[in-house]
């Protein structure tokens, strides 16, 4: 059930995701007096349409006999398919000089245009952001961006979910709802300290301090010889227990399972500052996952050429890093969206945001069928003096995207493998 919920979730927050870039599509095209045919949410087939009536300026249903017509107002459709929205420009090719389309827009217009999805990205990761630092800001990366002077955090604790039998954590005394408050003196705040520490003091003897809910029969007056039915007390009570770890060669060092919740961090003036500072951290962390991703692929394939051995393993290592840090629809939609619904919703916005920026990041990239790569190859164009042809354009595009289509097709073949595995 959580991953059918996860998976559901998944696609309604790609598809808010997707609509907000094609959203800045739509306001640059507009402004630029570019005509904007559709602009749907979804995609095809068309579920419902509306079309802004030219005399009074009104939105009106547009019937489906009307829907294969051409129009002369925007039509805003809800389409069947939840993956994402479009927006249709007149005259989409580069070399169309109609007025009103997008071929005939002068090149920093079309710059402005094509670039508008990818800042609506960046805004929007900017303000999942700012809400979470003044609501409560999740931590995932070591160096997470911060303001320290405006910085609180809440007081994580670690709690035991479960005591394996014939363990030492069982021979010691450790109950299931135990609070771990410290381990020979030392306070500990996440089950990772815990961890740690077992593993560097393996087959030793260390002192746990953990605080244990007890509840006792209280004591209170009742006349002679009467029975009385005392409310029963619960209180935390501080217990120290010594316990002697396994070897470090053991299944388990301690044998107990551990939750230490999630410590949020919380701003007030300074969110808008951690909002922009994440933003370009994430950015950052992006740029630099999709270099070292491009550079294990390129140089694991160029080592399987070489005629010594080891260093062909090394290839076949890189690559299997590479498709490992790669996941595609399956893998975000059925494995990752799942596992962060179910860690709560500053997660699930956290996650919402770092995706934001990651679309963003992707579309700035050099591929014809991306933003990035549809300016690149109308400004050599515009460089060369060379006429950019419809032709042309749609050869080269539909090329680029026929090997994107391809490579999101061998992503999903791992996405789907690692899963079922």
């Amino acid at each position: 059930m959580d991953i059918v919920v996860g998976v559901i979730v998944g696609l309604l927050v790609l598809m808010v995701l997707v609509t907000a870039h094609e959203f800045g599509h739509f306001l640059a095209a507009r402004h630029s007096g570019v005509r904007v045919l559709e602009f749907g949410i979804g995609f095809p087939p068309r579920g419902l349409a509306w079309i802004k009536d030219p005399t009074t300026k009104k939105w009106k249903r547009l019937p489906r006999s009307e829907w294969g017509k051409p129009q002369e107002s925007l039509i805003f459709s809800l389409n069947v398919l939840p993956i994402g929205g479009f927006c249709q420009m007149d005259g989409e090719s580069a070399n169309d000089k109609r007025k009103g389309t997008f071929g005939n827009a002068r090149f920093l217009h079309k710059t402005k245009i094509l670039f508008a999805g990818v800042a609506m990205n960046w805004l929007l990761a900017f303000l999942i952001f700012t809400v979470l630092a003044w609501t409560g800001m999740p931590k995932f990366l070591e160096n997470q961006f911060s303001v320290k002077y405006d910085e609180t955090s809440d007081k994580t604790v670690v709690t035991v979910v479960e005591v394996l039998d014939e363990s030492p954590a069982k021979t010691a005394g450790l109950k299931s709802g135990d609070r771990i408050i410290a381990i020979d003196g030392a306070e500990v705040s996440h089950a990772s300290e815990v961890t740690k520490y077992n593993s560097e003091h393996a087959d030793q003897t260390v002192t746990y301090t953990v605080e244990r809910e007890e509840t006792t029969q209280a004591t209170c007056d009742c006349p002679a010889e009467a029975e009385c039915d005392c409310p029963a007390v619960t209180t935390a009570v501080e217990k120290i227990l010594s316990v002697k770890l396994n070897p470090a060669d053991s299944e388990y060092l301690l044998g107990i399972t551990m939750n230490s919740g999630q410590a949020l961090s919380k701003y007030t003036w300074s969110a808008p500052l951690v909002g922009a500072g994440l933003t370009v951290q994430f950015t950052g962390e992006t740029i630099k996952g999709l270099g070292n991703l491009i550079w294990d692929v390129v140089s694991g394939v160029a080592k399987q050429f070489n005629p010594n051995e080891a260093t062909r393993e090394e290839g076949r290592a890189a690559i299997d890093s590479a498709s490992n840090q790669v996941s595609g629809p399956v893998g975000i939609i059925g494995v990752i969206f799942p596992a962060f619904t179910s860690a709560g919703p500053a997660n699930l916005a956290f996650l919402a945001a770092i995706i934001s920026v990651s679309l963003a990041c992707m579309n700035v990239l050099p591929i014809p069928a991306l933003d990035g790569g549809r300016w690149l190859l109308i400004f050599i164009y515009k460089l060369r003096k060379k006429e950019l042809t419809k032709k042309k354009e749609e050869k080269i595009v539909s090329r680029a995207f026929l090997a994107l289509l391809i490579l999101i097709a061998f992503v999903t073949i791992l996405d789907i493998t690692r899963f079922f595995k």
